[in-house]
Order: C-alpha cells, then structure tokens, then sequence
C-alpha cells in the first residue's frame, strides 16, 4: 500500500511513515482501507493539498483494488474517509452517492450503547472469502439484493425514532443471509458462539466482515448485557464508540511542506 500510494504521488525523497492500530489486522474491521485512507491524506496534507472526502475514498480504493488487484469493494474506504451514519450507493458507472443518516443524538446513543463486539480470536484472509463470494454472485444474486434492501428499514429506525430492538433483528436476518453466501463465512466455533449469545438474551448479530474470523457484533438490550458478557467470556470484548468525523489531520506543520 505505502509503495504503490508513494508511486502516485511521486515521492522520491525519504519520508517515514509511522502508524498506531487500535485493533490487529485481517479481522474485518476495514483496517486495510482505513490505514489507505489515512496514509492518502497525509500525502496529500505532505504536499500542501486539501481534498474533499470523496477524493481520499477513491483513492485509497483506487490503490487496494485497481493497483493491487484485492478482492474487495470500496465501502469501507468510504466509511473510513466519511466517518458518522452514511449510507453510500455504488452505481454502475463508478461514482458513489454519500448520503448522511439524520439522527436524534439521543437516539444515536442509545443505540450504541447497545452495541457488543466479541474477538473471536480467529483472523483469515479477506481476499479469499471475497473471491468466493464473487464467484457466487449470479447464484446468490437474490440474497444479495435482501441484504441491500435491509439498509432502508435500518434508516427508517435510526431516523424516525422507530423500535431500536427491530436493529438488533435486522442484524440477525442481515447474518443468516451472509451465511448463505459461501461455506468460508462461518465455522461451527463462530456458530456456537453466536448461539450462546442468542440464549443468553441478544437480539441479533452478525460477523464482521468478509467472514471466517474476527469480531462478532450484536445488539443486546441493557437488561441482558452482563449475562451476554458471561456467555461470550471466553472472547475479549472490545469497548468502541462511533466516530462522527472520519478521516482527518490531527497535526499539521507547515514547515514540512
């Protein structure tokens, strides 16, 4: 990624880059498309350039998909680059409308507060889930389409002050569709795990993801939290909030440029 990004903006001087993870990678947090992003805009902050969001997203998708040739769509370049409640259509000519989900902030918290995320402790490699997920795409074309038509009742929610536990079933219909996808989405450790939280009072869930590994989100009533943590002790639960902002330069110093 860094020597593909230094390719595009002709870096031909000594440039060290130095990078921070909250979370390990090959997990299905998007973290690939999220370091992308951020090393795009520091190169573009390194020459002197302010760019718009949806400059950053393309590029960075640009780099891991075209230059590198990974299995992998550019919505989680996008999300990086964004940041807060968008939902980002992908239309056949290339281009991506970014649309922001309105909100209650109250709302917004609350659902979050509802939100659990398990490491499972397993890592795979994106790319070959993907790879078998395209290959399924004619066949699954259907499921795939249930999937995306899940994104409106979700906003209606979100946006419309709805019956937050509806999330928490939509997640877990959101799960049974990616399972059908291909055999490598999941494994008989992810299922138990995932039903253990079911019986232990989760609405719903889902693997992050391409699937195979990484973190198991779920939507859990308040009332039920402690006994979904019990359930799920053997994972290490991972505290996270939302991120309102995206993509952005924390430091800059002129004098670099």
């Amino acid at each position: 990624i860094v020597r593909e990004a230094f390719k595009l903006f002709n870096i031909d001087f000594p440039v060290e880059i130095t990078t921070f993870a909250d979370v390990p990678a090959n997990t299905g947090l998007g973290s690939s498309s999220a370091f992308t992003v951020g090393l795009v805009h520091v190169l573009f902050a390194l020459q002197g350039k302010l760019v718009t969001k949806y400059t950053l997203a393309s590029l960075a998708a640009k780099i891991e998909v075209e230059l590198l040739g990974r299995n992998m769509g550019a919505q989680d370049h996008f999300a990086s680059a964004y940041g807060n409640l968008n939902i980002f259509t992908f239309h056949p000519n290339g281009s991506v409308s970014a649309d922001p989900v309105l909100y209650n902030p109250l709302e917004k918290k609350e659902l979050f507060s509802r939100l659990m995320m398990f490491y499972t402790g397993l890592k795979r490699d994106a790319s070959e889930i993907l790879q078998s997920q395209s290959e399924n795409t004619a066949q699954k074309f259907d499921v795939l389409k249930e999937m995306r038509d899940l994104v409106i009742p979700l906003r209606e929610i979100i946006s419309n002050g709805g019956d937050l536990d509806d999330v928490g079933r939509i997640l877990h219909r959101s799960w049974q569709l990616k399972r059908s996808l291909t055999d490598q989405v999941s494994c008989t450790e992810i299922d138990e795990r995932y039903e253990r939280a079911l019986s232990a009072g989760a609405l719903g869930g889902k693997l992050l993801g391409a699937g195979g590994g990484g973190f198991l989100l779920f939507y859990v009533p308040q009332d039920k939290q402690k006994a979904v943590a019990s359930a799920l002790s053997d994972m290490y639960q991972l505290k996270f909030a939302p991120d309102d902002g995206g993509s952005r330069i924390t430091y800059y110093d002129e004098r670099l440029t």
